[in-house]
């Protein structure tokens, strides 16, 4: 008798072990879950402010429509330069 109560005491604790492992293992599924969601909005949100900043969010569609992509790309290239160089004078002071 005393065997059927020990095999019934581990059955029971393996259920209860089972369990516990199964909700650890649910948790950490649904966490990791949740961070790639909340990664992904982060970088759509990213993405989204940084086309906000250069303006493009804010033209109208019909002055893209109006505006001569060449000349745009150019100014946008231009801009680009000037900051790089911007930026290595800067680097440049900071070296000396």
């Amino acid at each position: 008798m005393s065997e059927y109560r020990d095999s019934s005491s581990n059955n029971l604790l393996s259920l209860i072990s089972g369990a516990f492992i199964g909700a650890a293992g649910l948790a950490w599924w649904l966490i990791s879950e949740a961070d790639k969601r909340k990664e992904e909005k982060k970088q759509k949100a990213m993405m989204y402010s940084s086309r906000i900043q250069d303006g493009s969010e804010a033209i109208d569609s019909n002055e893209k429509i109006n505006e001569v992509e060449g000349e745009n790309l150019e100014k946008k290239v231009e801009k680009l330069n000037s900051a790089i160089a911007d930026v290595r004078k800067q680097l440049e002071e900071l070296g000396q």
